[in-house]
């Protein structure tokens, strides 16, 4: 016997801004709160350790934070008028300052070349997904499949306990229209996949997860 499932009616434009924005705020929220709590401690007029701290903290919260903002300005925002093309090259920079925090590292096979706007946001996108599967870090590595405008991705993400997660693969597959804020990301994913006549997929291949594009 079937059970009958009624799923929540995908989100109309304006919930979709909402979702997107506080999925941003999300991401921004700890390093800019690590920058106001360096701040305070010098404010308390601090011995020289808790001075160096302090500021060292304030250093590394600021550079994290930056890296999140331009990272999120590319995957998540306009990044150009309709038909602009943006670099691989800025996009492998955005990616290494947002996703290689210590515990990820990034090898990027992807040439030098300029790619439509929304085939460089799905791309980022995917890293996004693919950084989920590893929740204890690993390595993450990008592959072209195809080449010039129509080239699409595979990346794949190794690390210890690497696992698909069920509700982002629903997502991405169509299966679940139900989006908050925490499936916002993978369901703007399919919407920019579908976008680009491709379609994403998740998959375990032995102790790595692909996320391919196709």
């Amino acid at each position: 016997m079937t059970a009958n499932l009624t799923l929540s009616p995908a989100p109309d434009a304006l919930d979709l801004a909402a979702l997107l924005c506080s999925r941003v705020c999300h991401d921004l929220i700890s390093p800019v709160g690590a920058i106001v709590n360096g701040l305070e401690v010098l404010d308390d007029n601090p011995k020289a350790e808790d001075r160096d701290f302090a500021l060292d903290l304030i250093r590394k919260s600021a550079k994290t934070a930056s890296a999140r903002l331009q990272f999120c300005r590319l995957a998540f925002g306009a990044a150009g008028s309709a038909g602009a093309q943006i670099d691989l090259g800025d996009a492998q920079a955005m990616a290494k300052g947002h996703i290689e925090d210590g515990k990820i590292t990034l090898t990027w096979n992807l040439p030098r070349l300029l790619l439509p706007k929304n085939r460089v946001k799905l791309l980022l996108n995917m890293l996004v997904i693919a950084q989920q599967t590893i929740p204890r870090g690993g390595t993450m590595t990008i592959d072209p499949i195809g080449d010039g405008e129509t080239m699409s991705f595979r990346v794949t993400a190794a690390g210890l306990n690497a696992r698909v997660q069920q509700n982002i693969a629903d997502q991405l597959s169509s299966s679940s229209s139900a989006v908050d804020a925490h499936a916002v990301q993978p369901y703007y994913t399919r919407l920019l996949a579908q976008a680009c006549g491709l379609r994403v997929t998740l998959a375990p291949e032995g102790e790595a997860v692909i996320v391919t594009a196709s």
